[in-house]
């Protein structure tokens, strides 16, 4: 399904975000000022970025009936839609989407009840129509959209890695040029994916994915192992990269090139807007 532009705002002449500026008032006393772009609704597009999200899937070590984290699908998606590009949700197989349960903010865990941006897509008719019809990732070319967002969640461990059309697709986004982002699971895919030459997308740049620390902590809190590998622990057996993590669960994203990685679901949106500076340039 495709997005038009939602975001909310009022009139801003500024295309590009500006700086803060910090100068000092008559009085002496320092102020600041801050001015960042916000799409008006009914404006044009500015773009579209294709976001992948994995189909329902079930764990191999939990029994767990698993698929995309919310967050990092909720919380990019209102950086794109505020900044004002087109956004379109496919998945590995089409079809409908199920969010991972402890990333859903009305789950009874009270894990994500925090996630107030989630919870207002929620109540949108047209959010839960897109994930209920996802195209299927086979069916759409790279060179239909300025960018690619991998969402993350316990799916892509399952549905991402190995998933060959999927490596396919996120190499011709990144050899054209175009911003390609993963964030938290979903960058299991850079374990393997490679160029057309044969060399792993992520040789000689620096990156980042969920870390051990944070899987260790996941683990302890339901009492057993979670995922089948950690990709902190695979991603260092790799040669001539760079893989880096930040204090657990805090935001952190990284740009290298056009290759944009987001450590987890904190980081959804901070990857997110690494993207969408990068289109702006």
């Amino acid at each position: 399904m495709v997005l038009t532009s939602l975001a909310l705002g009022g009139l801003v002449a500024q295309e590009k975000a500006a700086p803060a500026r910090t100068g000092t008032a008559k009085a002496g006393h320092p102020v600041t000022e801050v001015q960042s772009y916000v799409h008006l609704h009914g404006m044009p597009a500015k773009g579209k970025i294709l976001m992948v999200a994995s189909s329902p899937a079930t764990s191999a070590q939990t029994g767990w009936p698993i698929g995309f984290w919310a967050a990092e699908l909720t919380h990019p998606l209102h950086v794109f839609q505020e900044a004002g590009y087109e956004v379109e949700l496919v998945s590995t197989e089409g079809g409908k989407l199920m969010m991972d349960s402890y990333s859903n903010p009305t789950d009874p865990s009270g894990y994500s009840a925090h996630d107030v941006i989630s919870l207002g897509y929620m109540q949108m008719p047209w959010f839960n129509d897109m994930l209920e019809h996802t195209r299927k990732l086979r069916a759409v070319d790279a060179s239909d959209y300025d960018a690619i967002f991998l969402v993350g969640g316990q799916g892509p461990m399952y549905t991402y890695r190995g998933n060959h059309d999927l490596e396919a697709l996120f190499a011709a986004f990144y050899e054209s040029g175009k911003p390609s982002a993963a964030v938290c699971h979903s960058t299991t895919l850079l374990l393997d994916a490679r160029t057309s030459s044969g060399d792993l997308i992520v040789k000689g740049r620096t990156w980042t994915g969920f870390a051990d620390a944070e899987e260790e902590y996941a683990d302890q809190a339901v009492g057993q192992k979670i995922q089948p590998y950690r990709i902190e622990t695979e991603a260092r057996k790799l040669k001539d990269t760079t893989f880096k993590v930040a204090a657990p669960f805090s935001s952190y994203a990284i740009a290298d090139g056009h290759l944009i990685t987001g450590q987890q679901q904190n980081s959804g949106a901070a990857a997110a807007r690494l993207l969408v500076n990068m289109l702006a340039k």
